[in-house]
């Protein structure tokens, strides 16, 4: 085993509060430079291997906007574009990659998967997604809540509704706890975090002062949050068979213009996207066909309105993951 390199980032927990804000402090600098057009490549002559398990669209792009603007090259394997894990071992493609390239994204289903890559790779590796972890979706996240509040992070509430099982319920809950932060979960009981997950974030609390609560009381868990945040109810690579089972379970959770209404005060709205908000997709057609429901996770109405924030989120994808790029390359 080579041994992981300090510049990887493969859950929140890599990170301590003071090494994730000075991140997302980093890529509110990058975010000004690029807007004023002063922005000053520091990745020239970097090479940076993308390997996707699972698709996307802005993990990929965020990535490779941020790579070329800082100078970087990208080489994207797809989900059929490498051996990986099928006709060879994740040992020995971060191998085969440390020795090309300077860094490596991964972006896919086990978290033991990019856990490997970091161990043999010899450069950075950065999770852009797995079942467990997605923590580069946390630094788009708190950049985004932080533009919008005027006060300290720890001031700031937000509430993610849903299936609060799934990876970004789950680092949403843990990077509230390590920042200290107000932060609420309301699922069913059957799909609330992990029990392991819940006491590692009150473990954190005791230091950082966060405030926690996980629920299945939606009004309750809104009441004075400034930032309601949801996600699609079933994930990429689970059963389509999944969705009667979750929409019966989650119809309470569904952010509607009367639960935006029930915080109490002008929040936001978050979403982690893509989000089947209508009918204008495939699947949210046949599911409309199905169920009857305009709109799964969020309404339309929600989604579209002036408190909905999600485009700015999903721009902040790209600015911190540049932070990123520059923290572990840029020496």
């Amino acid at each position: 085993m080579i041994g992981r390199h300090p510049g990887s980032l493969l859950k929140e927990l890599d990170l301590d509060k003071k090494q994730f804000l000075e991140l997302v402090g980093l890529a509110a600098e990058l975010k000004l430079a690029r807007r004023e057009g002063t922005e000053r490549p520091r990745l020239t002559g970097k090479n940076i291997a993308l390997v996707f398990e699972k698709n996307s669209t802005r993990t990929r792009c965020a990535f490779e906007v941020a790579a070329h603007d800082q100078g970087a090259h990208v080489s994207y394997l797809g989900p059929e574009g490498s051996h990986l894990g099928r006709e060879e071992s994740v040992r020995d493609t971060a191998r085969v990659l440390g020795r090309m390239y300077d860094g490596i994204e991964f972006r896919g289903f086990r978290q033991d998967s990019v856990e490997e890559l970091a161990d043999y790779a010899g450069v950075p590796v950065w999770n852009g997604l797995t079942e467990s972890w997605h923590p580069t979706q946390m630094l788009a996240d708190i950049l985004t809540m932080h533009e919008l509040h005027d006060g300290p992070i720890e001031e700031i509430s937000f509430c993610f509704l849903g299936d609060g099982h799934n990876n970004v319920a789950r680092s949403l809950l843990i990077t509230g706890a390590l920042l200290g932060m107000d932060v609420r979960i309301a699922a069913p009981v059957e799909l609330q975090p992990p029990a392991d997950v819940v006491a590692q974030a009150h473990r954190l609390a005791e230091t950082s002062g966060a405030r926690i609560l996980v629920t299945d009381d939606a009004e309750r868990a809104v009441r004075g949050a400034e930032f309601v945040y949801t996600d699609v109810w079933v994930s990429m690579g689970e059963p389509a068979e999944q969705w009667r089972r979750r929409i019966s379970l989650l119809l309470p959770y569904r952010v509607t213009a009367e639960l935006m209404e029930a915080t109490g005060c002008r929040s936001m709205f978050l979403h982690c996207l893509p989000s089947l908000h209508d009918r204008r997709t495939e699947l949210g057609a046949e599911l409309h066909d199905q169920f009857g429901l305009d709109g799964i996770e969020v309404t339309n109405e929600v989604f579209e309105s002036e408190r909905s924030v999600v485009f700015d989120q999903a721009e902040n994808r790209m600015h911190t993951i540049k932070a990123v790029l520059v923290a572990a390359l840029a020496g």
